[in-house]
């Protein structure tokens, strides 16, 4: 079997309503899609995540005129040879965003393609399944004018509660003051219900200001503290996890075995979020999650993609080794964003569902999803 095309997709589409999260407005959401055929009929998906604000074209001109033509002709089962043939071709430009969310893309296709040819689940392909099944948490509380969003954001909470999530990550990063009142009422609004939070500030603030958010914090019982600051500070990272009671995660702006190698080695994170359309792919996700069961950290991967990377993320999850093992060990949870997309139900034939606050974990080979080409076509540029 041999690669012989591979298409790229950008699909875009403007929001009614933009929203805000720490670093910016979202005006409108994108994907870029990887399609790759092979000359026995099988056809692989994959997505390279757009990270921010990030245009999705710059990833799809990575693949376009960096990868596409030396993919020709290779063999899609070689995950591993043509993972490290694409990073070290681009070693010295890559390494880190979008030309790792390129080959990221490429990446997944390629998997979805062996399970297709196996005829087995990606997570199979993996080493097997740990988990059927995923709780889902939801993440939302994005700002619609930017401060003084509390009372709506506690509101919100209950929608999601009421929606069967009992897992939830708050969107911080707009000062101290409003965070501190947002989590006020929303903890106050779901007083008594069996409701865990998580927060993320999308590295808001330096050093000083996310130590205050954190001690503010301190007795809210929180799963996490994600993104704290900027990727790049490792060393404040290393101290907030030192005198902050909360458990720090971030990665999801981290990339590759080399990134999160730095990541562990410092003691940055108790809690890893590779990006599966970011990372490097199935491939550089199962590189991470090697590292980081050596190194004793968690692995909590982040999905803000299409229905293509939810649908990869639930592969990887299922195949997830929990790190600190027990009769009831912490398992890892699916981020499930609550912001409007129309590339998650609109993009696949069968979107996911949740049942009794659940979602299940596909079966069918490879992804485990089929594709609607009319939604690609009535979004593509």
């Amino acid at each position: 079997m041999k690669i012989q095309k591979i298409n790229v997709h950008v699909i875009k589409s403007e929001l009614d309503t933009p929203f805000a999260f720490s670093q910016g407005w979202v005006n409108q959401r994108a994907a870029t899609l990887i399609e790759i055929a092979t000359d026995d009929g099988i056809i692989g998906w994959g997505e390279a995540f757009p990270q921010g604000l990030e245009p999705p074209e710059i990833s799809a001109s990575v693949i376009e005129h960096c990868f596409a033509q030396m993919l020709i002709n290779q063999n899609p089962l070689d995950t591993e040879r043509i993972w490290f043939e694409m990073y070290n071709r681009s070693r010295d430009f890559g390494r880190k965003g979008s030309v790792m969310a390129a080959i990221s893309g490429i990446d997944i296709a390629l998997w979805d393609i062996a399970g297709q040819y196996y005829g087995k689940p990606i997570s199979q392909l993996l080493g097997g399944a740990f988990r059927s099944q995923v709780e889902p948490y939801a993440t939302g509380f994005y700002r619609i004018r930017g401060r003084g969003e509390a009372d709506r954001l506690s509101e919100e909470a209950l929608t999601h509660y009421e929606n069967g999530f009992r897992s939830m990550k708050i969107k911080l990063g707009f000062g101290v003051d409003d965070d501190i009142a947002v989590m006020d009422a929303i903890q106050k609004s779901t007083a008594g219900l069996d409701v865990t939070f998580m927060v993320d500030t999308n590295h808001a603030y330096g050093r000083r200001e996310a130590l205050t958010l954190g001690l503010r914090m301190a007795d809210m019982n929180l799963r996490w503290y994600e993104e704290p600051v900027v990727p790049e500070d490792i060393e404040s990272y290393v101290a907030l996890r030192s005198n902050l009671p909360m458990a720090i995660a971030g990665g999801e702006n981290e990339h590759g075995l080399y990134g999160f190698k730095s990541l562990f080695s410092a003691g940055a994170v108790d809690i890893a979020q590779p990006d599966i359309g970011s990372c490097g792919g199935f491939t550089g996700a199962r590189h991470i999650a090697t590292l980081a069961q050596a190194n004793g950290i968690e692995v909590n991967p982040h999905v803000w993609g299409s229905a293509i990377a939810q649908a990869a993320s639930l592969q990887f999850i299922a195949a997830l080794p929990v790190t600190h093992y027990s009769l009831f060990a912490r398992q890892p949870i699916l981020e499930y964003d609550q912001s409007v997309h129309p590339f998650r139900r609109e993009l696949v034939e069968k979107p996911i569902e949740i049942e009794n606050g659940l979602v299940s974990i596909p079966l069918e080979p490879g992804l485990g999803i089929k594709i609607n080409r009319k939604t690609v076509r009535k979004y593509k540029e």
